[in-house]
């Protein structure tokens, strides 16, 4: 059971990859770092799936500009707390 786990972690740590964050130390940079780095995985994902055919242009743009949005409404909530 623990090599799975370790297995699951590991491709975790592949598939979705955190790196450090080395401004100032608030909690509402982190937060925002860790929105970031989502926002980047996802949209390389999209556009991956782009290149290979699986969507096209049209809803690769639509869920990168969704992504988006929720981006920007996340730094609003940030500067409105």
């Amino acid at each position: 059971m623990n090599t799975s786990s370790n297995f699951l972690s590991e491709l975790c740590d592949f598939l979705y990859p955190r790196n450090p964050y080395y401004g100032q130390s608030k909690t509402e940079y982190l937060v925002f770092n860790a929105h970031l780095q989502e926002f980047s995985q996802r949209v390389t994902y999209i556009c991956n799936l782009q290149t290979g055919g699986k969507i096209s242009p049209e809803e690769a743009y639509k869920q990168i500009h969704s992504l988006w949005k929720q981006l920007k409404s996340a730094k609003k909530a940030m500067e409105n707390s």
